[in-house]
């Protein structure tokens, strides 16, 4: 695996691959795109030892130690799974099932996380996710929020993000600037949200104006009527008010651009998530000519964004020491022997 200095001007991308490993195509369309960082999908998942050769190929790819990032909430949306790997109850069961101790019990499953994700030469987990649930809260996302107050949104938040980071693994905060309201999957349409500035302020964008110094973001694809009639993906104010209220100085990448929320061709809106204020456009599971289009629509980041992106990459550190199989006993404890699911 290459473990040079990084580069500068990194591609204003995240991608993905097709497979188990890296095509002769794909390696040399990395080289030039020379995209940000990586994303990992089920299908780029068999045993660790794939996964640490597909890692260090992406890494080689791009000649830098890349940050490769996955989407291993627990529960209903987690890549690694059972038998190699654990499966996890849904955040919002543990939650439930450790009560008072939820921080702890939250901390404790991230950093077992990031001993997994670590172990693979996976330094980025999408996690935490700190969108308020309320009465209305779709399906797709309900049962991976952590409650329905924020201050305890923001607390067991922060769990999840320090576990993280203590294991060597940068979280992604996620849905900036709030989803708990969305009452539509944004993977298939387009959610609105009807609230006011004020209610907005108070519930949804509080967990991540408490999180606001974590060291990267990921946009919501919604439209909150209040602030703009474009998704916040695309929204100049929107990204505008997660800078200056919401105070987020860490690096911000969009949602998957792929998903069906958002409208028109891929180079369009990469361009258009860009040209409002996100740093990185994220694709996902896309032909290998539409992650070239996107790659040239995305360009290189400016220097602010690339300010942000070597910021981010300073946060990474060496994981603590500690003793893992005490501390997965102590979680299963505290759950009442049904940590996992």
């Amino acid at each position: 695996m290459y473990s040079g200095g990084d580069a500068v001007n990194f591609g204003a991308t995240i991608l993905d691959a097709d497979g188990l490993r890296l095509s002769a195509e794909e390696k040399k369309f990395f080289a030039k795109a020379d995209p940000f960082g990586f994303i990992l999908f089920a299908r780029n998942i068999d045993t660790p030892e794939q996964v640490r050769a597909l890692t260090g190929e992406m890494r080689d790819a791009v000649g830098r130690n890349a940050p490769i990032t996955i989407d291993q909430e627990g529960g209903r949306v987690q890549r690694l799974r059972a038998p190699t790997w654990r499966n996890w109850l849904p955040p919002q069961t543990m939650i439930e099932r450790t009560g008072t101790n939820a921080a702890e019990a939250l901390y404790l499953k991230y950093r077992l996380i990031a001993d997994e994700l670590h172990s693979l030469g996976i330094d980025s987990n999408c996690a935490p996710l700190v969108d308020v649930a309320g009465p209305a809260t779709h399906t797709f996302l309900r049962d991976r929020c952590y409650g329905t107050e924020p201050g305890v949104v923001a607390l067991l938040g922060r769990a999840v993000a320090d576990g993280l980071l203590a294991g060597g693994v940068l979280p992604v905060l996620k849905h900036i600037p709030g989803h708990g309201r969305a009452q539509a999957d944004s993977h298939l349409d387009l959610p609105m949200v009807d609230a006011t500035l004020a209610e907005l302020s108070a519930c949804d964008f509080a967990p991540f104006e408490a999180l606001n110094d974590l060291p990267m973001g990921m946009t919501a694809h919604l439209v909150y009527s209040a602030i703009d009639d474009r998704p916040a993906t695309i929204s100049p104010p929107m990204m505008r008010l997660i800078r200056d209220q919401i105070g987020f100085g860490g690096l911000i990448m969009t949602d998957d651009i792929s998903m069906k929320a958002l409208s028109g061709s891929l180079p369009e809106i990469a361009r258009a998530s860009l040209d409002a204020g996100c740093d990185i456009a994220l694709l996902c599971n896309a032909s290998l000519d539409d992650r070239r289009a996107v790659a040239d629509a995305s360009g290189r980041l400016d220097a602010t964004g690339q300010a942000r992106a070597e910021a981010a990459l300073a946060a990474r550190r060496t994981p603590d020491t500690v003793d893992i199989p005490a501390l997965e006993a102590k979680l299963s404890s505290m759950c009442a022997g049904l940590t996992y699911g």
